[in-house]
């Protein structure tokens, strides 16, 4: 079963409007069919078909703003938001399975996720603001594909696992390979990402997101750096994970500033390499935020302080 209707506009509506907002096109009425499919297959079947622009409806927070400004103009949505598979938080097999629907909200005060997962909560307590967190969802700040998107560096570092369905059938990938560059997805016609697997973390692991902006709320990275780490019972650290945000096309995993932290204790001297690491792999623009010099310096100093939180928390989970 699924909700469906037609929904038809002549002129702007208001940010108080609860209805879906309107695109114009050479001044004539548009129009945008609406769905709210009950099963993930259904969803696809319905984006596999489309004859038009087709975009799944998750939080909104950032479709509409887009359909506002004409940068999409979609013939059809389909809101995934009555989707169970989409819209719940499991622990599996000792990891998480999380919702692409999943508000950030809802995904901070899951008490058992935060506590195992700390950083990827840091990183979406950043999107926007609370009303804002209440709406949009993981998945859709994954699949708007934007560089400096605050989850998608966090989600990197953990190893998450996007949960892909499409006329094919299910596959997965890595969430370092869903972006294929500012506002572009890997997906295929008609596949969309049903949730996200979280492995099962190791003892005495820790992780961590920090963002510079010029202002504490309300604003996107200037850079962003998501750092996932694991000791052994000697303190030395056995594996890690570093990624980029806001300093590329789409964020990075950088390998050679993990490998700069792996068979360490993270000293002094590591949290230097580190750092170079970052900086090195930094490939940002000049525009009216950040100049390239200042971004690439942020890259390693956020690097080794998010890199300092997340061993102080994996020194506490024994």
């Amino acid at each position: 079963m699924m909700q469906s209707c037609w929904i038809y506009f002549s002129k702007p509506l208001s940010y108080a409007s609860t209805q879906v907002p309107p695109h114009e096109k050479d001044g004539e009425m548009s129009e945008v069919r609406y769905e709210m499919p009950t099963t993930a297959e259904a969803a696809v079947a319905l984006l596999a078909v489309a004859t038009g622009p087709a975009k799944v409806l998750s939080g909104g927070t950032d479709l509409i703003i887009q359909m506002r400004s004409g940068q999409h103009t979609p013939s059809l949505l389909v809101d995934v938001k009555n989707i169970a598979e989409m819209t719940s938080i499991s622990a599996v097999n000792g990891g998480y399975l999380v919702g692409a629907a999943v508000a950030c909200m809802r995904l901070t005060e899951d008490a058992a996720f935060a506590k195992t997962w700390p950083g990827v909560v840091d990183a979406v307590n950043l999107v926007g603001s609370v009303q804002v967190r209440g709406r949009a969802t993981i998945g859709g700040n994954v699949c708007n594909a934007s560089p400096a998107a605050d989850s998608v560096p966090a989600m990197i570092a953990a190893g998450a696992i996007a949960n892909i369905l499409g006329p094919a059938g299910r596959r997965q990938v890595p969430v370092e390979l869903i972006a294929a560059g500012p506002g572009k997805t890997s997906l295929a016609k008609g596949e969309m990402v049903t949730s996200f697997t979280l492995p099962q973390r190791a003892p005495r692991s820790g992780d961590a997101y920090l963002r510079f902006t010029p202002r504490s709320e309300m604003d996107i990275a200037v850079v962003g750096v998501g750092i996932n780490l694991t000791l052994d019972d000697s303190g030395v650290c056995t594996h890690a994970r570093v990624s980029l945000g806001a300093v590329a096309a789409r964020a990075l995993l950088v390998p050679a500033a993990a490998a700069a932290l792996i068979g360490t204790r993270v000293d002094a001297a590591a949290l230097e390499r580190l750092a170079a690491a970052a900086s090195a792999a930094a490939q940002p623009i000049d525009d009216k935020r950040g100049t390239k010099e200042f971004r690439i310096k942020v890259s390693g100093v956020l690097a080794k302080r998010a890199a300092t939180i997340a061993l102080a928390r994996a020194m506490g989970n024994h």
